[in-house]
């Protein structure tokens, strides 16, 4: 009898944590640039060149890529299928604001299914400078809602988005 006491006490712990987590995530970083922002925009629309900047290209390599449609334009999807720490999924451009706002989706394969909605944001603080938000949010569906009090998005991705970005104010300020 104790053990179902038990059960049931850890089942209503479960439900409550899941009640009052956080459904929805959200993770942005940004960077300055010192390039102009039309530059800026025209490099990133397409996503083929995220391939020379994206941290994930740099932990797999040997990544295997397809890709559909014509680049830069909306409805292009890349697909890729990578090692353990990449996974496999594919990114379709869903929209685009010229020389402002490039967005997708994120539809993640492996290691587990998910779907997330991306965006790249371009900005002028200063004449010659482009800021650079990258960021993508999605909404946490159990039991990741009950994982959220002992894991955080922001501080599994977070590195990964000032990295990236790190990388490609290298690649456009070098050019």
């Amino acid at each position: 009898m104790l053990f179902v006491y038990i059960l049931i006490g850890i089942l209503v712990l479960i439900a409550i944590l899941h009640l009052t987590a956080k459904k929805q995530y959200v993770v942005k970083r940004d960077i300055n640039i010192q390039k102009p922002a039309d530059k800026v925009f025209e490099y990133l629309k397409y996503l083929k060149n995220q391939d020379h900047w994206s941290p994930w290209s740099r932990k797999d390599p040997d990544m295997k890529k397809v890709y559909e449609g014509v680049d830069g334009t909306v409805g292009f999807v890349s697909k890729w299928d990578g090692n353990k720490e990449v996974g496999s999924g594919e990114q379709e451009i869903t929209g685009i604001i010229p020389g402002k706002r490039i967005e997708s989706q994120l539809r993640f394969i492996k290691p587990m299914k998910s779907t997330s909605d991306a965006w790249l944001a371009v900005s002028t603080p200063n004449p010659g400078i482009t800021n650079v938000a990258w960021g993508f949010s999605g909404k946490n569906k159990f039991p990741f809602t009950v994982m959220t009090y002992f894991m955080s998005m922001d501080k599994m991705v977070g590195k990964d988005f000032e990295a990236g970005l790190k990388n490609l104010k290298e690649i456009l300020e070098d050019n």
